[in-house]
């Protein structure tokens, strides 16, 4: 499988080059070449394979060649050593609950699957090092600090925005130290993005340093993301309805993963991109204008992003026709007041617990079901509620308890660089 830049489709390299490489020289994403549909047996069958036999089968044409079955096997299976239910929340309603992971989000599947893979690529003895330079959010940064933590080989260095991560969230990617530096700036998470971008057009930097990326940039952080999909629809496949999938979407990569899913052959029927505030793609879908804005800050931390990289990536999955997406992907957007009111009704009206990103999840589901009445939609629970846990408990009047690992990190002592701009950056990588 080859991979070409999406600002130059005639440059094209391996799956090893596009992982280590993060962007194309320049600043494309990389997209696979070709996506084959897998067979209709592989769905007929699937309740009788394991997670990871799912998982390896749905990945597979994507790293042909490059890594072996059994090396495959392997990353995939210490991948998903964790479940992935989907559970009842009312009749026409199922949550995907993705927070059972190390670090109590979704993003601990790319991030560790992509630890593996970089550090097969490490281990065969083509390169010497790499250092990961990621910008995070909020759960990015944690995920690819727990799922890189030790790996031999590897620095990983964390740009996070100043303020605006939850106290859990900041403490899961500046407590672990080991191989682990996070850097602390002072501005938005669009800055610590740009800035990221940057440093890897930056020949003084790369001369120094071999730079990749995990944020879902990176196909190895992005394409895993699809196991997902796949893994819920086993669990439902038996609903004689239409499937949706809602997916609260911040820089995009994971419903772009379930719609590449979807154009490999899954039967999911529609998906609903759900937006806090930061709406650049709900008013896209309206307007047929894309017009990134600066990002503002909501209690939906992790989906603040004022311009998704991976949007990009959905509009070649159409082949950029327009009224082809429409139908098959709808977008709402919702403010802070809207979410703290859908949490607090659910959870009283259910007994059910959503974290603010799961909650926009679940506004879009339920305003695309009620125009679609013969769907069974599935919102993502992206997150655990504890790693909001003021804003969940002042929202309930109720405290939550702590899982132990929770507890512990609270007390953990924070260590963090602090930089104002890309010189600072710069001049962190140069030392």
């Amino acid at each position: 499988m080859k991979y070409f830049s999406l600002n130059d489709k005639n440059h094209k390299v391996s799956f090893e080059t596009a992982v280590l490489n993060g962007l194309g020289p320049n600043k494309g994403l990389y997209f696979p070449e070709e996506i084959k549909k897998l067979p209709k047996q592989f769905f007929q069958q699937i309740s009788s394979l394991t997670p990871t036999e799912i998982a390896t089968q749905a990945i597979g044409q994507f790293v042909e060649g490059e890594i072996p079955p059994a090396e495959l096997a392997g990353i995939i299976e210490n991948t998903l050593d964790f479940d992935f239910p989907v559970k009842p929340v009312e009749e026409q309603v199922g949550v995907l609950e993705l927070f059972h992971g190390p670090t109590l989000a979704f993003k601990d599947v790319g991030a560790k699957f992509m630890a593996g893979t970089l550090g097969y690529f490490i281990k065969k003895g083509n390169i010497p090092g790499v250092t990961v330079l990621v910008a995070t959010s909020g759960d990015t940064g944690g995920a690819v600090a727990r799922g890189f933590l030790k790996v031999e080989g590897i620095e990983v260095v964390i740009l996070y925005p100043k303020g605006k991560v939850s106290e859990i969230q900041e403490k899961q990617l500046t407590t672990l130290g080991e191989n682990i530096t996070a850097l602390e700036v002072d501005g938005s998470f669009d800055a610590c993005q740009s800035m990221v971008k940057m440093a890897f057009l930056d020949s003084e930097i790369q001369q120094h340093r071999k730079l990749t990326s995990a944020n879902s940039i990176n196909v190895a952080r992005w394409l895993p993301q699809m196991f997902y999909y796949f893994l819920a629809y086993e669990q439902v496949k038996n609903r004689d309805q239409k499937l949706a999938f809602s997916v609260p979407s911040g820089n995009f990569g994971n419903i772009c993963a379930g719609l590449l899913a979807k154009e490999m052959g899954l039967p999911i029927d529609h998906f609903v991109a759900a937006n806090n505030e930061n709406n650049v793609v709900t008013r896209f879908l309206q307007t047929q204008k894309y017009e990134p804005t600066a990002s503002v800050q909501t209690i939906s931390n992790a989906m603040d992003v004022g311009d998704p990289s991976n949007f990009i990536r959905i509009l070649e999955l159409f082949s950029n026709n327009f009224e082809d997406l429409k139908s098959h992907l709808s977008s709402f957007s919702y403010t802070d007041d809207q979410t703290r009111g859908i949490i607090k009704k659910v959870y009283e009206d259910t007994g059910y617990l959503m974290d603010p990103h799961g909650a926009v999840g679940y506004l879009g589901l339920k305003e695309f079901l009620r125009k679609h009445k013969d769907y069974y939609g599935i919102f993502l629970e992206t997150a655990h509620p504890v790693k909001f846990l003021e804003t969940i408990e002042d929202v309930i009047g109720k405290k939550i308890p702590l899982p132990p690992d929770i507890e512990a990190l609270k007390h953990r002592e924070k260590k963090a660089v602090q930089i104002s701009d890309y010189e600072d950056l710069k001049n962190f990588l140069l030392k």
